[in-house]
Parts: structure tokens; C-alpha cells; sequence
């Protein structure tokens, strides 16, 4: 897809407005910075760092999986940052299935010992069938959103982990009432492919064989957008890497874009320092291809032309 270029925005860089809201809180940017890690010490370093860079410049950020958490809350050290990020809109993170185990009140007790804002439960049926150890029964999750809609309302955000949530899944979503869904599509790191690294023999040729399964994010967006409407609170994560990424889901619909791996490797080669010069990139690229297509806010984004070609197209046409 393309941004359709405006020749003469009629704009001053200073006029930008970015903000948005998001968890009830004002975000200066619509970027959230997705879960990644917990649960070790190196882990809650990465957290550390990454929720430093949210404070600072106004985003959103989410901790990993809380499972290792939920599992052996010793480790909740790693997963708590309202120490440098006081007022960011934070998430904490369980799958799904975890979820169900845990019961709402095992699911507030991991929001309330890290002072989550909100909760993300993510959906990772494809990353489970390439664990050994992982779920194989899926039936019933439906019914599990629904009590932690009614526990946590507005707070909750139902996300998948790289394979996409399309139109039908989110209509249904929507209707138990869920107001945020992270789309999180194919073309980002595939937790399907992660698996298959350690998984040996069947479980090792079956991730591999679905290593490039899902609806890729930016036909997931649209399509959700569609499909659900203005009401419903819309992330797009899934492969976005640089600030035009950003500005290209917004104007497809999204509310707010989520990336993790590119902070996450400019941590791990520069630590906070590295990380800022990376976020520094991404912000200044979205701000520039606001100005290049004449958009001072976000709303104006969500309205600029955009040309949808090859496999985009495609999806949508079938979607």
C-alpha cells in the first residue's frame, strides 16, 4: 500500500497533534509498545527501559506474557515499572487459556500487582499447537472474554500474538462487548516460527510448515475496521517497524500501533540509550509522513487517500 503524497500540506511541524487516548489515559503519540519479555532478571531490564522511554515521550506500553508470573509470582519483579513509568497507560498480558484457568479474580491479582491500567488477553492458538506442552482444547473462549468483559469492561483488550484476528472474530467481539482488539497480524516476529526452533520431530515440521500462517496486518486492519466500526478501540501490531509503518495502519484504520522488536534490538545492542535513538527514528518518520500527506492530527490521517495494490488488495477482496 501507498500514502498518496500531498505537494503543498499547508502545515508548520509545530502544528502536529499526535495525541490520542487509549486505557482512559492521553497518549502525546498513538504508539504502544508491545509485550514482549518477563518473568527473569535480564528480562525486567528490557521492561525497565522500554517503560522509561513510554513515560518519557507519552506512549502506551505492555509487559510480556504474565504466565511465568501467574506461575511463580517471585518472578513479578520483572514485569513491574510504575517505579520509572508512573503515568504511562500500561497493560499487563495472559493468554487466553490461561485466562480461563485463572479465573477473574487470578486475572485482577496479576493486573493489580504490577498497577496495570489494563489487560491484554492474547490469542495464540497456532503458538500453542507447536508446543508440546501447549493447549489443544479451544473450546469455550468465548465464553471466557465474556466474564472478563464483565469483570474488567473498557480495561480489557483482546489481542492475537502474529497470526491476525479477521472481520468475523472481531464482530463477535465486539458484540461480548470488547472495546480494544490488537490485531497483531502476520508479519512480525511469528511465535509459531519461535516454537518451532525448540519443538523436535512432528511439532518441529508442522511450525515449520506453518511458520507463514495468518492474515498479514495491514489486511487485518482494514477488514476489522470495517467490520466493527468507529466504536472499538483498534492497535495495529504485526511487522511494524519504522514511523511511515505507523502512519500507513493508521490511515488504514487503526487507533494506535504497536511494535516491540525494533526497541527491543536496539535495547539489547545500545541498552536505554540505544533504544531512545531508535524511538527517536520512528517518531520523526511519522511526523514526517504526516506533513508529506497534509495530515496535522490523527483523525485527518484516517482520512487520507490510500492506494491498496497486490496482496492487500487481494485480501480485502476475499475478507
Amino acid at each position: 500500500m501507498r500514502l498518496v503524497h500531498c505537494a503543498m500540506p499547508e502545515l508548520d511541524a509545530g502544528d502536529l497533534d499526535l495525541s490520542t487516548r487509549f486505557l482512559g489515559k492521553r497518549l502525546h503519540c498513538p504508539l504502544l509498545i508491545t509485550g514482549m519479555t518477563g518473568g527473569t532478571e535480564r528480562a525486567g531490564r528490557v521492561n525497565k527501559d522500554l517503560a522509561t522511554l513510554a513515560e518519557r515521550y507519552g506512549l502506551a506500553f505492555g509487559v510480556g506474557s504474565q504466565r511465568a508470573m501467574s506461575e511463580a509470582p517471585e518472578r513479578a519483579a520483572s514485569f513491574q515499572v510504575r517505579d520509572v513509568a508512573p503515568s504511562v497507560a500500561l497493560l499487563g498480558n495472559i493468554g487466553l487459556y490461561q485466562a480461563a484457568r485463572l479465573g477473574v479474580d487470578g486475572v485482577r491479582r496479576l493486573m493489580e500487582a504490577i498497577e496495570a491500567d489494563g489487560m491484554a488477553l492474547h490469542l495464540n492458538a497456532g503458538q500453542e499447537l507447536t508446543q508440546p506442552e501447549g493447549d489443544r482444547d479451544f473450546r469455550g473462549g468465548y465464553a471466557v472474554v465474556e466474564g472478563l468483559v464483565k469483570a474488567f469492561g473498557s480495561r480489557l483488550l483482546v489481542k492475537e500474538t502474529g497470526c491476525g484476528i479477521g472481520p468475523e472474530v472481531a464482530r463477535r467481539l465486539k458484540e461480548l462487548g470488547v472495546s480494544n482488539i490488537d490485531v497483531s497480524g502476520l508479519g512480525g516476529t511469528s511465535w509459531v516460527r519461535v516454537e518451532q526452533l525448540r519443538a523436535k520431530g512432528l511439532l518441529a515440521e508442522l511450525g515449520a510448515e506453518f511458520s507463514g500462517w495468518g492474515i498479514p496486518t495491514a489486511a487485518a486492519v482494514a477488514s476489522v475496521r470495517q467490520a466493527v466500526g468507529p466504536e472499538v478501540r483498534l492497535v495495529a501490531s504485526g511487522g511494524i517497524r519504522t514511523g511511515l509503518d505507523v502512519a500507513k495502519v493508521l490511515a488504514l484504520g487503526a487507533d494506535v500501533a504497536g511494535m516491540a522488536l525494533p526497541l527491543f534490538k536496539a535495547q539489547q545492542e545500545g541498552g536505554l540509550e540505544g533504544a531512545e535513538k531508535a524511538l527517536q527514528l520512528i517518531l520523526a518518520g511519522l511526523r514526517q509522513a504526516m506533513l508529506l500527506t497534509g495530515s496535522r492530527g490523527c483523525a485527518e490521517l484516517r482520512r487520507h487517500p490510500v492506494i491498496k495494490t497486490g496482496e492487500l488488495k487481494d485480501w480485502l477482496a476475499a475478507l
